[in-house]
């Protein structure tokens, strides 16, 4: 049998199951129970040859590429769907300041990346449950609170006990497709499947819904640093 899938990482911990991830970079991750074999985790990676395959080809003809950030004097970071420069400057006292542009401190150079994490982890927070708390009045939802996370392949997810939880990086995307997320996990609370009734209700609250979920699924990958 010819096997030319490159497997980048296994990742065993207590699941039951075999899942694959093809990451932003086109490389494949599997995750697996302790107990699962390397030959058994072949045949399950070999079994969906095609879609592995075909989500590579599907990453790799992106345009533009996304770069990883260098955080340099210039270089541009998204938040609410607009790109700000980064300007490093010396005569600062907080590490981070956002006037139309995020100002780096010199002496904060070195954690800039977790500076400007912790910085969207708060906008996100302010922002997202801002938009929670107007769609649950609008339509009644009944919801425990909102979590902000580090989560990389999911936009949002909703528990039985009406916890919300979204990633830090969404902050980063236009409002109505920050708004579409919140709609979508709202709606989660009462319908936890993807059934016709509850598109039918996501419709009720944003009829152009389709438009945001296309945008993030054609434009997800630049929602990172």
């Amino acid at each position: 049998m010819d096997i030319d899938i490159d497997i980048e990482k296994i990742i065993r911990t207590k699941r039951k199951t075999i899942a694959l991830h093809i990451t932003d970079d086109a490389t494949l991750i599997v995750r697996a129970p302790f107990e699962a074999s390397d030959k058994t985790i072949m045949g399950v990676v070999l079994k969906h040859k095609k879609w592995i395959e075909e989500k590579k080809r599907e990453i790799e003809a992106k345009d533009p590429k996304f770069s990883p950030k260098e955080f340099v004097n210039g270089e541009g970071f998204l938040y609410l769907g607009r790109c700000y420069r980064l300007r490093i400057v010396d005569t600062q006292e907080v590490p981070l300041k956002f006037e139309n542009g995020f100002y780096l401190s010199r002496n904060a150079l070195p954690q800039a990346r977790d500076v400007l994490i912790e910085w969207y982890k708060n906008m996100a927070y302010e922002k997202i449950s801002e938009r929670v708390r107007w769609y649950a009045q609008q339509r009644g939802f009944k919801y425990s609170k909102v979590n902000i996370t580090n989560a990389q392949k999911r936009w949002g997810s909703s528990s039985s006990n009406g916890n919300l939880n979204f990633p830090w990086r969404l902050i980063m995307a236009p409002l109505p497709v920050i708004d579409y997320v919140v709609i979508h996990e709202l709606v989660h609370i009462e319908e936890r499947n993807h059934t016709k009734a509850f598109w039918n209700k996501v419709k009720m609250l944003m009829p152009n819904y389709e438009r945001y979920k296309d945008w993030l699924r054609k434009n997800g990958y630049f929602l990172r640093l």
